[in-house]
């Protein structure tokens, strides 16, 4: 450290004399920017420093935990205890092996702190993660999307393999401002929807020169004092901040559409937390969010070459979106913090047919550790027009055409739904993932609008998914993953669509 801090004053003194023929104005203007300069470059040293520290204390515990548990003499067991030393020689062992694996993991870690950063405009630390991804499917019966399926439709199945859920990321870290660290990250994935082609000249498959395959998935900015935080991003609303482990449905959560309030939205809010470090404690949570349109809202009235408005954008009004949740300690950091939540929601629209309609929920959320390396996850939701945060079965109304005098029947939908995981995780490697999820919009209020010649989705009352995974990583860069799911899809009237998908998934983290 003390090295850079010597050549920046040996420059500054260069300067100096340099400038003594110059103004009082340009000397003031360059002492400043060197002052800058080395006050940035002294944060960042000290900070890779702290890290550093902090990790080679830890790989030195661990080493000294391995010495120990290795080097403790073995003696003869007691009469009485004879019984025991077999249970004893295996927890001892257990001990070593994920002393060892951890150890790994840090020394890991380590390696990669102490490669070179990536630089950036501003000079301040970016760093470029991502993961290249491979999934295969066999679906046995038709689903919506053949790589990523959320709803089951009536037809033959189909068998696969995919890249384009592939995860490219960015995390920088920024100045200080009024006091606060800043920071961003951004998020992209290739499963962007390609441009229909209109003939054969216009292919627009995967190696096409119309294929849109590069989507914006989640970004974020954000200003943290301490336990405070402001932020903008684009991201799940903050009343759902869970969602199911999975490997093969990264581009949408293998409970999409099936209880999981997963859309990303563009949101602006604050977050405060009351609770010393480490110690249990109350987050409050609240901000503005522009919930988008269900992905079935009809655009009547749409003029060709201009991009409608969303129901939200309609109503000249943002939503409302808040949380409270109970806070675990942060003692085991190998696995997620417990919490318990409390969410609310409000948004006004107005559809394009000139209805207007507001959008709200109730929501509760948990995330425990239980014994036996258990984890419980899960999510529930009551509300009207969900269909823009992932709910609603799709859409966020019904209607339906009179003949008669050519104007709609209209009405918002009710809606309920959740999901719930179980996850053991055996060591640092495996994980075993169960879950379910279920959404459901009143059959009764859907069945005047029932339309036989619409599509599955437009008469859809129910979804579920059940699912299964094992997630097995042999490195702290390698994934590999088997993953079952059974979608079963009702439409309000008519026999349910189902499908079984089977998924590999390999993935490599960089």
């Amino acid at each position: 450290m003390a090295f850079p801090i010597a050549v920046l004053l040996f420059g500054l003194s260069a300067h100096v004399a340099c400038a003594q023929k110059a103004s009082p104005e340009d000397l003031s203007k360059r002492i400043q920017q060197l002052t800058d300069t080395m006050a940035r470059t002294q944060a960042q040293l000290e900070d890779s420093q702290r890290q550093l520290d902090a990790m080679r204390a830890q790989i030195d515990q661990l080493k000294r935990e391995l010495a120990h548990a290795e080097s403790k003499p073995e003696s003869a067991p007691a009469p009485k205890a004879v019984e025991d030393s077999h249970s004893t020689s295996q927890t001892t062992a257990t001990a070593i092996q994920e002393i060892r694996e951890r150890q790994a993991m840090q020394e890991t870690q380590i390696a990669v702190h102490d490669q070179t950063k990536v630089e950036s405009e501003s000079r301040y630390p970016v760093k470029i993660t991502g993961l290249v991804l491979l999934n295969g499917f066999v679906n046995t019966g038709a689903v919506d999307q053949p790589a990523t399926p959320t709803l089951a439709v009536p037809g033959a199945g189909s068998t696969g393999a995919s890249v384009r859920q592939t995860i490219l990321g960015i995390d920088a870290r920024g100045p200080h401002l009024f006091g606060a660290n800043s920071y961003a990250n951004l998020r992209v994935d290739f499963s962007g929807r390609p441009a229909a082609a209109s003939s054969s000249a216009g292919y627009s498959g995967d190696y096409g020169a119309n294929a849109m395959l590069l989507r914006l998935r989640t970004a974020r900015a954000a200003l943290q004092w301490g336990r405070t935080e402001t932020f903008f991003s684009l991201d799940r609303a903050i009343f759902s901040p869970d969602i199911p482990a999975s490997l093969t449905a990264i581009a949408e959560p293998p409970l999409a559409w099936s209880g999981s309030l997963w859309a990303w939205n563009p949101q602006l809010g604050v977050r405060q937390d009351f609770a010393p470090e480490g110690s249990r404690g109350l987050r409050l949570q609240a901000a503005l969010i522009e919930a988008s349109d269900a992905p079935l809202s009809p655009a009547f009235g749409a003029v060709p070459g201009v991009i409608p408005s969303s129901g939200a954008e309609r109503s000249r009004w943002p939503g409302v979106e808040a949380r409270i949740a109970l806070l675990g300690t942060e003692r085991d950091l190998e696995r997620e913090r417990n919490h318990f939540g409390v969410g609310g929601y409000f948004a006004p629209h107005r559809s394009s047919l000139g209805y207007g309609f507001d959008s709200w929920a109730g929501t509760l959320d948990a995330n425990f550790s239980l014994p036996a390396r258990l984890q419980f996850t899960g999510s529930f939701y009551r509300g009207l027009a969900l269909g823009g945060l992932g709910g609603g079965a799709y859409k966020d109304f019904a209607y339906r055409r009179d003949e008669d005098t050519g104007g709609y029947y209209f009405r918002p939908l009710d809606d309920v739904g959740g999901w719930a995981q179980l996850k053991e995780k055996l060591n640092e490697r495996l994980e075993f993932n169960a879950a379910f999820g279920i959404d459901n919009v009143f059959a009764s209020e859907l069945r005047p609008y029932f339309d036989p010649g619409n599509s599955m989705a437009r008469n859809l009352a129910r979804n579920r998914t059940y699912t299964g995974n094992v997630i097995y990583s042999p490195s702290a860069y390698l994934l590999f993953s088997l993953e079952y799911r059974h979608l079963e899809s009702s439409p309000v009237i008519g026999p349910p669509a189902e499908s079984n998908i089977v998924g590999l998934g390999a993935g490599y983290k960089f």
